[in-house]
């Protein structure tokens, strides 16, 4: 079994995927797209990985504002797990991403990637401080 993590942009959508063992995350890819709407090509992308790697369980970051209220980013990202659930058939759990965005470009900055390179990899790597959040919490609970 695998988990795969998902950060959803306006015209992006960072993928990560568990090891089987559901100790690690790995960024695999950032699914690109021309206009905010267009979402089919999306979700076929994200089946297609599914498949591959045999998921069997989402985690959708949820970019709630850090009053904790519920803004337009967040209806959309709600909106985008209901299409995934209908989509895949498979669960989507909500994560709080406040701040994964802040700490993936940290954690470029130390690594010493040139700030206009970034943007290329950002949110791979939200996605991967996503699904390794909900990893750790998991263990924690299990423990």
């Amino acid at each position: 079994m695998r988990i795969m993590g998902l950060d959803f942009g306006s015209k992006t959508v960072g993928v990560a995927i568990s090891d089987p063992l559901l100790i690690t995350a790995q960024g695999i890819e950032i699914i690109r797209r021309k206009e905010e709407n267009k979402l089919r090509k999306t979700l076929a992308r994200i089946e297609e990985l599914i498949v591959e790697y045999g998921v069997e369980e989402i985690v959708l970051g949820f970019p709630k504002n850090m009053n904790d209220t519920i803004g337009e980013r967040a209806e959309l990202s709600l909106e985008f797990q209901d299409k995934l659930e209908r989509r895949t058939g498979l669960p989507v759990i909500m994560w709080d991403e406040r701040l994964t965005t802040v700490a993936a470009d940290k954690a470029m900055m130390e690594a010493g990637i040139r700030r206009e390179n970034r943007k290329e990899y950002v949110d791979k790597i939200a996605a991967v401080f996503i699904l390794q959040g909900y990893l750790d919490r998991r263990k924690m609970e299990k423990a």
